[in-house]
Parts: structure tokens; sequence; C-alpha cells
């Protein structure tokens, strides 16, 4: 039922690995044995974009954040990116952000960068692959206590919504609060620590937050419909579990790990929730791993 899903990622994951090089229709059909005409016709059923179109944007992307982090030239970002040309770099940049290189590097501000597409997600599809990780290995949690630095939040948040997946439906309906939109301009954003989602309490209900931390000091702007609040400093539980394969074990990771964040007792080493800073859920597979991070405060004597 879902063999173009993971047909079209794995188009997405040649583009990844040869994304300067910008693989031509043919290598792309010739990678799948199937005509570049289908192939991108069901790249453009379940991204919503034409593929050369994506290339290019995620080319952009790449060149935007050196524009934003390296001493690279223009030239030289361009020619590394694939481009032609500086002139042919600099229109395809400002057509995609109504902005130049040189006028974006000099003044950086929020820009919808086009993230990597995830359309074969066995979790979201309903898809259950077998876990090769054994109970043992799941028990494997670290547990440990991080101070976590005075700091704000940029990002969004929905006291209605659940969890990751029904925050997500619910800020469909809303404008340019979309989940690629909001991950786009986030990631234009330098952070402390990546893109996180996690929970907060408003009012006795508990609701769910996305967005990233920005130094106490953060001054720059904030995209339209985002907030910036600031978040005091906190001690924190962390519940951890290192790298894995996505794909075979993201759910016995994350239902162990949650299970364990939620039923923990804080008193037992002289604490207690402190429902007043959010809590936080940190997710990379690949690189990281996956992690709650619950905050606390000393038992009142």
């Amino acid at each position: 039922m879902y063999e173009w899903h993971e047909n079209v990622q794995q188009i997405i994951e040649l583009i990844e690995r040869n994304l300067d090089d910008s693989p031509s229709l043919s290598e792309v059909g010739e990678s799948l044995f199937y005509s570049p005409f289908y192939c991108t016709k069901k790249f453009h059923a379940l991204t919503g974009m034409r593929l050369r179109d994506y290339i290019r944007l995620r080319k952009i992307c790449k060149a935007a954040l050196e524009l934003r982090d390296t001493g690279k030239s223009i030239a030289e970002i361009a020619l590394d990116r694939g481009f032609s040309s500086q002139a042919a770099f600099s229109r395809s940049f400002k057509k995609a952000y109504s902005v130049s290189p040189k006028e974006y590097r000099s003044s950086p501000r929020p820009i919808p960068l086009l993230l990597k597409r995830i359309v074969y997600d066995p979790c979201v599809l309903g898809i259950k692959r077998r876990c090769n990780l054994s109970e043992k290995e799941l028990e494997k949690i670290e547990v440990k206590f991080e101070k976590l630095h005075a700091h704000r939040f940029i990002g969004i948040r929905n006291v209605d919504a659940k969890g990751y997946f029904h925050f997500w439906e619910l800020q469909e309906s809303i404008p340019g609060q979309d989940c690629h939109t909001v991950t786009g301009l986030l990631e234009s954003i330098p952070s402390l620590h990546g893109q996180i989602g996690g929970w907060y309490f408003e009012g006795g209900k508990r609701g769910y937050l996305y967005g990233i931390e920005v130094p106490i000091d953060y001054s720059g702007e904030v995209p339209e419909g985002m907030e910036c609040t600031t978040i005091q400093e906190s001690e924190y539980i962390v519940f951890y579990y290192p790298p894995y394969v996505f794909e075979e074990n993201n759910d016995a990771v994350m239902s162990t790990v949650n299970d364990l964040a939620w039923s923990w007792n804080p008193s037992d080493s002289g604490y207690e929730w402190n429902i007043e800073n959010p809590i936080y859920q940190r997710s990379d597979p690949e690189k990281y791993g996956y992690a709650v991070c619950r905050p606390v405060r000393p038992l009142k004597k």
C-alpha cells in the first residue's frame, strides 16, 4: 500500500547524497526502474512539489545556512552548491526568499527554508516494524540531572494538543503555522540545541509546544505568529536513550522513555516537578537519540 511512499523517500535520499550535483530526472528514474515522468508524478503527489523545484530549494537552503554560519564568499558558496554562476545563485535565492544573498548575510532574518522531506515514516503511516532491540537494551535509559540556564523559547504552542501528531493536525488549519513552514522558519534561526517539542501547563491543562531555545539576550526577529518567551533557569531530570535506527526502533524507544519519564517519582530524590517551566522532548534518532527533559525543584523542608 505504501510502496510509493518508500520509493519517493529513496528519491529524496538520493537527492540528499548528491545535492550539489543535481541528479537528473533520468538518474532518478533509473534508480527505481521507472520512467522519469512516472517518478516525478509520484514525487509531486506525495510532496506537493515538482522534483526540480525541490532540488533547487534544498540547494538554496544549504547555501543560506552557509551564508549565515561561514565566512565563505558568495561566489564560492554558489559554485560549491552547483550553481552555474554567482548571478544565477543570487537570482534563485532572491526568488525563494525575497532578499539577496548579500542582504541576508549582512542582516540574517527568519526565512522559510525547505528542510528534507519525510514521506515514509512507519509511525505516521501505521506500519508495524519489528524492533531489533532486546528488552534489556530498551531498559538502558540514562537518567541524569542537568541544569538548563535561563533562555528564551521561540515557537508556537497549543493548549488543546495532546501530543506531537495531534499538535500538527491542529496547526495545519492555521495559515502559516503548518509543520513545513514552521520548521523551515525555525531552522533559519541559530538555536542552542536544535528544534524541540514538549509540553507545558496552563490553566490546569497540559498542552503541547514546538520551537527552539535561543540565548536569553536574543534580540533578533521573531517570525510572525510565533512567541518569544523567557524560560527561567531550572534543574531538569533527563530521561535519555542513545542513537538508534529510527524506522525499526522509534516506537519502542519513545514509548519506553516516555513511560519512565511520566511515571518517575522525583520525591525519591528530594525534588518535585516544576510545572512553571516547559517539559522538553528532544529527538534526533540517528545523531542524538531521544530524551524527555522534565523540570524539577527541591522539595520544601
